[in-house]
């Protein structure tokens, strides 16, 4: 079993003993054991049938060992008979306890219309900033409005958008019937406890969109625009990872170096000859070297998407996206507010701009 993940380091409020809240009309909204592993996969299976894009969610022991872990926190809205309503959990990383990412997030047909989802959040959302967390990141589908909204209302605010992050085959019910083709995904961060100050070293021609994103989302950290101290190396070292259940891949730039627009031109080659629909390429916003060593890659096709948590470096990242040949229209694509309106607007000029490589 892997070690336990203390979220937000000493003194964080332990999931096992926080307690539930009973609310007016006698739901319960309260936090998963170990034992209690199947809840997910049955909640996913409603909304999803067996389409949903990660399998460890079906296998019972691998969610009660994730909760046993800590790795994973499960929240649930249930009638005073425990029968399920609602669902959502928080995944965390050893390698950054303070920042989770929430998922999973599953409404019963019977629920619905009962704006169960925002509470459970909520719920959550207590249990992390007691815990010590810095905020919570989430992803909301973009092909009906319910989920997107739902974070509004808790204010969270939008990060980023995902360009194609759904494969076709996943098949949601609460989703339009004639949606066909991949479908992409709102991020959405709120924030929950203060931290330390940082300096984000971002390209200069996303300098403005990602001060825009720090200064609404509640991000910690600046932008700076002052030259690197610090020259990019010659090599860069990089982290390919494949999600199959996707169809996609993460390339997570952990040192970048000089021959950045190499490394990441000839791994998109290469990804796409293969098939793949799309490479998302993460920047570290707290190294230096970022801003000078990204600002070749759009001659690869890679365009903006937005900032994001990764487990494997340090802080933020500066998350990057390049489609192949996956169509994507803005008709296609919801928002819950003019923040959110205004970034997407953004991230589908720059890839009708720099979205097609040479």
């Amino acid at each position: 079993m892997a070690d336990v993940v203390h979220a937000g380091g000493a003194g964080a409020a332990d999931p096992s003993t926080f307690p539930p809240r009973v609310l007016d009309d006698g739901t319960v909204l309260r936090l998963l054991g170990p034992d209690e592993g199947a809840v997910l996969g049955d909640a996913i299976r409603v909304a999803y049938g067996d389409t949903y894009d990660a399998a460890w969610v079906h296998d019972a022991d691998e969610v009660g060992r994730r909760i046993a872990s800590g790795l994973l926190v499960s929240a649930v809205a249930e009638t005073p008979a425990g029968e399920l309503l609602c669902h959502e959990a928080a995944t965390i990383t050893a390698e950054d306890p303070y920042v989770a990412e929430v998922g999973q997030a599953v409404t019963m047909p019977a629920a619905r219309g009962h704006h169960l989802f925002p509470k459970v959040k909520l719920h959550l959302a207590e249990w992390a900033t007691a815990a010590g967390l810095r905020g919570l990141f989430s992803e909301a589908t973009t092909a009906h409005p319910y989920s997107e909204r739902a974070n509004v209302e808790l204010g969270a605010k939008e990060a980023g958008f995902l360009l194609g992050w759904i494969p076709a085959s996943v098949s949601n019910d609460a989703a339009a019937p004639d949606r066909v083709g991949r479908q992409s995904v709102a991020l959405f961060y709120l924030p929950l406890n203060a931290g330390p100050e940082r300096p984000l070293h971002v390209p200069e021609r996303h300098r403005d969109v990602v001060d825009a994103i720090v200064q609404v989302c509640g991000l910690r950290g600046s932008v700076h625009d002052d030259p690197p101290v610090v020259a990019p190396p010659a090599g860069s070292e990089v982290h390919l990872l494949r999600r199959d259940d996707h169809n996609l891949a993460v390339l997570t730039v952990e040192q970048p170096g000089a021959d950045l627009a190499e490394v990441v031109g000839a791994e998109r080659d290469r990804l796409f000859a293969e098939g793949l629909d799309v490479l998302y390429v993460d920047l570290p916003l707290e190294r230096e070297e970022t801003s000078v060593a990204a600002e070749a890659l759009e001659q690869h096709g890679v365009t903006f998407a937005g900032v994001f948590p990764n487990g494997r470096v340090v802080g933020d990242v500066l998350r990057l996206q390049c489609l192949n040949d996956v169509d994507v229209h803005a008709a296609d694509i919801t928002t819950a507010s003019d923040h959110g309106a205004e970034l997407l607007a953004y991230v589908l000029a720059d890839l009708e701009r720099h979205g097609e490589p040479p």
